[in-house]
């Protein structure tokens, strides 16, 4: 039988280690963490592990569905690409390096097409929201990544 990626990153001890540093370095980008402000870290990391963990062939993810949880987020794909290459040198730092990480990084980006909203125009016209407001964070001026 084939060993899950779970497995073969070496568990949730990994997966901890990945988030902490990967949420370490978005609570600290100007654009990024203000998708976060009022979040605890640690329950955000919580989370993600719990969620990836699940995907990666572990104990099951008792959270809400990804899409509710970013549905009033404006995250377009300059958003989506600066995270992945901020998870990149995560797993890099972490220690998961070659095939495992490529393979973590594939699962993780299957996801984006459910969180990236293809315009502002379409954010506006599709989303409609009855508790929650929108979240429309511009990119802050000067280098941002």
């Amino acid at each position: 039988m084939k060993q899950s990626l779970y497995d073969a990153v070496g568990g949730l001890p990994t997966l901890e280690k990945v988030h902490k540093v990967f949420y370490d370095k978005i609570y600290a980008h100007p654009w990024l963490k203000q998708f976060f402000a009022g979040h605890s870290q640690q329950a955000i990391e919580g989370r993600q592990t719990s969620f990836m963990g699940e995907k990666m062939g572990g104990p099951k993810y008792l959270g809400k569905p990804l899409r509710q949880v970013h549905e009033n987020m404006y995250i377009n794909r300059e958003l989506a690409e600066l995270r992945h290459a901020i998870l990149r040198e995560s797993l890099q730092e972490a220690g998961v390096t070659g095939e495992l990480a490529e393979r973590w990084l594939k699962i993780d980006q299957a996801f984006m097409k459910q969180i990236i909203k293809p315009s502002i125009e379409a954010f506006y016209r599709d989303y409609h929201f009855t508790y929650k407001r929108r979240m429309i964070i511009p990119k802050p001026a000067g280098k941002c990544q």
